[in-house]
């Protein structure tokens, strides 16, 4: 792999990698962060405030997605790169800054909030850009390959929140974690987001020379609403099972089996670890044998194994609950790597980025966002601690049928935008370069 492909697949990463980044820092200090920003009241309402803050940033996504979408398909990836990777760096800094309810009173909780919804305005069209601007600027026949390593860049970036998350929890004390502590994980992600700016700053990319005279988002709903409810049902495998065994399934180990929170975050950090390896074999084995047979595949085998799998991480073993989570991690990541580069393919090149957001950021803000309530409710209306297993078959089986109706498209050439002078999506060249 040579320089500029390795500067390419950094450029399309390191958004992600800031985004989940704060998404993990965000869940580990939410008590830290009730505390400062609600008035002082009981721990558990102050916890579902700080939680109920975090969710007004999903429903935030599909504007997101609308807004970068636009940006992307009208004046070029590049600007939609370093429009969604600003609007995450500066809300995470300014929430390490942020005084507390304490000092200015009824502005610290409304300032939390605008700062998580510019944050969920950035998550709703970072993944989506970043995984197109790597597909369309992949080599010949890596499509499946480049684009994984921009789907990896979100567990990276979850990883690296847990950790530095631990670090500091292990190092400080808890009055000092509580006090100022928590503070620092959200500056920290000030140098990813410097580096993600002047990384794509600097990247060289002439804007599209020809679009349509209207908006992409009124012509994406107008001509080709259709393709954005199949790519919403494709996402729908994604949005369920990536929350249910790596969210949900934390807390389900500590109820169901008894095991405690240290060995629940252990198996979990583990194998989404190894989710890394699992989603870049997927996108190379899809650049060979075709995305719809990874996509049928991991279906296939989601629907099949989710109950037994389930079965096996309630014996109440440690070893058995990994063993089981590993499980979902083949389906799981089989699928997430390769779906992102299917809706790619998939789309056309003008109304790309809008279509690609607008399909995934409806799944996975509504879908996704919900999923760990409704397992909840499901296990205590049907007292059946297995039942997130038929959320998981149900999911496989819309995203199966989803897929049968999209057309294979790894060896089809791509459509890429079109730029100044008949050419089509250029390889990057970055400044001084």
């Amino acid at each position: 792999m040579n320089a500029p492909m390795r500067r390419t697949i950094a450029v399309g990463t390191v958004g992600n990698v800031l985004e989940w980044y704060d998404f993990a820092v965000y869940g580990y200090f939410a008590a830290a962060i009730g505390s400062h920003f609600f008035p002082h009241q009981d721990p558990i309402a102050q916890l579902l405030a700080a939680f109920g803050v975090f969710a007004v940033g999903y429903l935030m996504r599909p504007v997101g997605g609308v807004i970068i979408g636009h940006i992307g398909d009208r004046y070029g990836r590049r600007a939609a790169l370093v429009f969604s990777v600003t609007a995450m760096a500066v809300p995470t800094t300014l929430i390490g800054l942020l005084p507390g309810y304490a000092a200015i009173g009824v502005a610290a909780p409304i300032a939390l909030t605008l700062l998580r919804m510019i944050q969920g305005l950035s998550v709703g069209g970072e993944h989506p850009s970043s995984i197109v601007f790597l597909v369309e600027h992949a080599p010949e026949g890596r499509r499946g390959l480049m684009g994984a390593f921009g789907c990896c860049g979100a567990v990276l970036g979850i990883l690296l929140g847990s950790a530095v998350g631990a670090l500091f929890a292990s190092t400080m004390s808890a009055e000092m974690l509580q006090s100022w502590g928590w503070r620092i994980p959200f500056l920290g992600g000030l140098v990813v987001g410097v580096a993600g700016y002047f990384l794509r700053r600097h990247l060289s990319e002439t804007a599209p020379a020809q679009h349509s005279a209207r908006a992409p988002i009124v012509e994406t709903i107008r001509d080709h609403g259709w393709l954005v409810g199949r790519l919403a049902a494709l996402s729908v495998f994604n949005a369920v099972a990536f929350y249910v065994i790596f969210v949900f399934v934390v807390t389900w180990l500590q109820h169901a089996d008894g095991i405690s929170p240290a060995h629940a975050l252990e198996i979990n950090t583990i194998n989404m670890a190894l989710l890394i390896p699992v989603m870049l074999f997927s996108g190379w084995l899809s650049d060979r044998i075709g995305r719809k047979r990874c996509l049928i595949a991991a279906t296939t085998l989601g629907f099949i194994t989710a109950w037994p799998l389930f079965m096996l991480m309630q014996h109440g073993s440690v070893h058995a609950a990994l063993l089981g989570q590993l499980g979902f991690v083949i389906c799981v990541g089989l699928f997430i790597s390769t779906q992102p580069i299917f809706m790619v393919e998939s789309t056309p090149a003008h109304i790309r980025c809008t279509a690609v957001a607008l399909g995934y950021n409806l799944c996975l803000g509504i879908v996704g966002g919900l999923t760990p309530l409704a397992a909840t409710w499901l296990i205590e209306r049907t007292e059946n601690e297995i039942a997130p297993a038929f959320m998981i078959m149900t999911a496989a089986a819309i995203s199966f049928v989803a897929t049968l109706r999209f057309a294979e498209t790894h060896r089809a050439p791509l459509q890429g935008p079109q730029f100044a002078g008949g050419r089509t999506a250029p390889q990057p060249t970055y400044a001084g370069a």
